[in-house]
């Protein structure tokens, strides 16, 4: 475990990426190459595109014109891991498609639609070891369901299950909790100037 951040140092999500925060999918694969990543996917490098934004055209593109059987996905290398982003796709918490890629590596990945409908999910080595949905995060399951217990309050999920709980701040409480898996801090800088080498991948049945 590493890096304390917390829900507010993910509060510019919305003013910076407000189509991103709409559907999105943020995967992180620790030791692997963005090519590996594609590869391992089965899909097949197509282009490259500088800044997070330029992700959003073509995504929605693929979506209409494979009526969501076939994925656009954009990876680049940060640190010794690899960031894969998707715009209104959800490859990054299929257990088909994360679960050999997380054979001896850490995968952790966070998603959200146009519904509201949230998952969080830590895989490592082929197994979950965290789910959960950021809105109901009272709720989870995994083989370490209750390991982050402490890690989770802290970057600003409220983890009760009454009526009157706090859900105001769990989008960005989900990239606080995967910084604090990963170490890897997303900023509006590094999604602005990352390169990602695209490609459009097959979704597996679950």
């Amino acid at each position: 475990m590493t890096a304390v951040t917390t829900a507010a140092d993910y509060a510019w999500l919305d003013v910076e990426y407000p189509a991103l925060m709409e559907a999105y999918c943020l995967t992180l694969v620790r030791d692997i190459t963005p090519e590996r990543l594609l590869q391992e996917l089965g899909a097949e490098p197509r282009t490259r595109i500088t800044g997070v934004d330029g992700l959003c055209e073509p995504s929605y593109e693929s979506w209409d014109g494979h009526d969501g059987e076939r994925l656009f996905v954009g990876v680049t290398a940060v640190g010794g891991w690899t960031l894969m982003v998707e715009y209104n796709g959800y490859l990054g918490i299929r257990h088909a498609a994360m679960i050999p890629v997380s054979r001896g590596r850490r995968v952790v990945s966070h998603f959200r639609n146009v519904n509201a409908v949230d998952h969080f999910y830590w895989f490592e080595d082929g197994d979950v070891r965290l789910h959960f949905e950021p809105l109901f995060a009272c709720a989870r399951d995994g083989s370490h369901a209750d390991g982050l217990l402490t890690e989770m309050r802290e970057s600003g999920f409220d983890l009760s299950d009454g009526d009157d709980r706090d859900y105001s701040e769990h989008t960005e409480a989900a990239f606080a909790l995967a910084h604090r898996l990963t170490g890897i801090r997303l900023t509006p800088q590094l999604l602005a100037s990352a390169e990602f080498l695209c490609g459009v991948a097959p979704v597996p049945e679950r």
